[in-house]
């Protein structure tokens, strides 16, 4: 029985994606749910697994190509029924990939009842050109990152000659196209499109650094993935302007009641007790009271203040930084805070997290000091107004005030309340007064009762 392999559901709003490489040829054997193509969007990277077990027959859609949600892309025989279902996302949220539209559906024949596959290539080719606004049928066949790139930099693509099958145009065309104009005087570039577009500043142009030379070295190429999140940082600090202020938080009584708690709370709860989640607790209480670090600020300039709570938190992957979101944190306690970051975290590690799950966060939260960091300026997790990093708790003299022996030096368990936030939405005493709002609810450590202790 022939089984059609079709493009899934990957997310709300995309409507297509590119596949970047079959991990399967036709002719090869492929089990149930192992991962058969890549697949790119405008939004994540992903393996997408087979929806039966059986031989690869035939594969419809090549590399490079980009056809919409539901679309046939592979043939599977001697399964079971049924379609291809969402793919276990494995790369952090993304823009991206070289692409180009199927064209060889043009030239089949169609089912009674359907539409001319002509007529559907023809539809996707205005879909695509209608989004890189201002090139009309240049931007037809290009994937989401180039029609990106080309509204950031204001490029017209008709005007570059692609490199990619049948003359399409690639990221690296528009990239080279971009540095070689901003090498020209101003008379030779192309004029810039009429309207909104025409009066935003073009993006700088890269500088090409000389490279050191004769020494010793070994040249290994970037995974798409880094050159993604190389991407998406450069972009962040050139979107909003950053500033990080820190505050001083004594953990000890925070760290007291984990010690008394963790053994009874893992065997409860299955997870282990991290300071983590009463960190996010700690933070949700300072967003109730300083709400625009949950916000975002659109292209208008109107401000988007968030009722909501979807924490973003940074995932170290062995492929890369992931940021996998939990969504109304608000509503959960300590231990389903605790569940849920464990929960996200053993998912994207595991390549299981679904490309919902890595975007639309309002405000991010980064653990360096599980890697043993005691300091950290994060980069903000676009479009969000702040991310929080907690760096490593280390125990240290401090100065304390004893209610019987006033000022002496004890040993405390100390740590760094980090944020990084955009100035154009919070200034800094309102970051100072998030900070401490932050410092006061770690230090009073009242969370007695959502461990199920009697507070001492």
């Amino acid at each position: 029985m022939a089984t059609p392999v079709k493009m899934p559901e990957l997310g709300e709003s995309i409507t297509e994606g590119t596949i970047t490489r079959w991990i399967k040829q036709e002719g090869d054997r492929v089990e149930a749910d192992e991962p058969l193509f890549e697949v790119s969007t405008d939004k994540v990277d992903t393996e997408v697994p087979s929806p039966v077990a059986g031989v690869l027959k035939s594969i419809k859609v090549q590399a490079d190509e980009t056809v919409e949600v539901g679309a046939e892309l592979a043939v599977i025989g001697g399964g079971g029924g049924g379609e291809a279902e969402a793919p276990a996302a494995e790369e952090e949220t993304a823009e991206g990939g070289a692409g180009a539209e199927a064209e060889e559906a043009a030239e089949a024949e169609p089912e009674e009842g359907e539409a001319k596959p002509a007529a559907k290539a023809k539809s996707r080719q205005d879909k695509a050109a209608a989004g890189a606004g201002g090139n009309g049928k240049a931007a037809a066949g290009v994937s989401p990152l180039v029609r990106r790139l080309a509204r950031e930099h204001d490029v017209d693509l008709s005007q570059i000659q692609g490199s990619g099958s049948g003359g399409r145009v690639r990221r690296e065309d528009v990239e080279a196209y971009v540095q070689q104009r901003g090498k020209e005087p101003a008379a030779a570039e192309a004029p810039a499109a009429k309207g909104k577009a025409a009066a935003a500043p073009a993006a700088p142009p890269r500088v090409a650094v000389p490279l050191t030379k004769g020494l010793r070295e070994e040249v290994v190429p970037a995974t798409r993935l880094r050159k993604v999140i190389a991407e998406r940082m450069v972009a962040s600090l050139q979107t909003s302007a950053q500033l990080t202020s820190a505050v001083e938080i004594d953990m000890t009584r925070v760290m007291r009641l984990r010690e008394r708690a963790k053994d009874e709370f893992k065997a409860r709860e299955g997870v282990s007790l991290s300071p983590m989640p009463f960190a996010v607790l700690a933070l949700i209480a300072a967003i109730k009271e300083y709400p625009t670090a949950n916000s975002a600020m659109d292209e208008d300039g109107n401000l988007h203040v968030y009722q909501d709570v979807h924490l973003g938190v940074a995932v170290d992957t062995p492929k890369g930084l992931f940021v996998p979101v939990v969504k109304n944190a608000e509503s959960l306690n300590l231990a389903g805070l605790a569940k849920a970051i464990a929960d996200v975290a053993a998912r994207t590690r595991d390549g299981k997290i679904a490309p919902d799950e890595l975007s639309g966060s309002t405000i991010s939260l980064t653990n360096t000091g599980s890697r043993g960091a005691v300091w950290d300026t994060p980069i903000i997790n676009q479009p969000n107004a702040a991310i929080f990093a907690t760096p490593a708790i280390v125990k240290r003299p401090v100065v304390v005030d004893d209610p019987d022996l006033g000022e002496v030096v004890a040993v405390r368990h100390m740590m760094y309340g980090i944020l990084t936030y955009d100035h154009r939405i919070i200034d800094g005493a309102d970051a100072a007064r998030f900070l401490v709002k932050v410092k006061e609810v770690l230090e009073a450590a009242d969370f007695e009762g959502d461990l199920g202790l009697e507070r001492e």
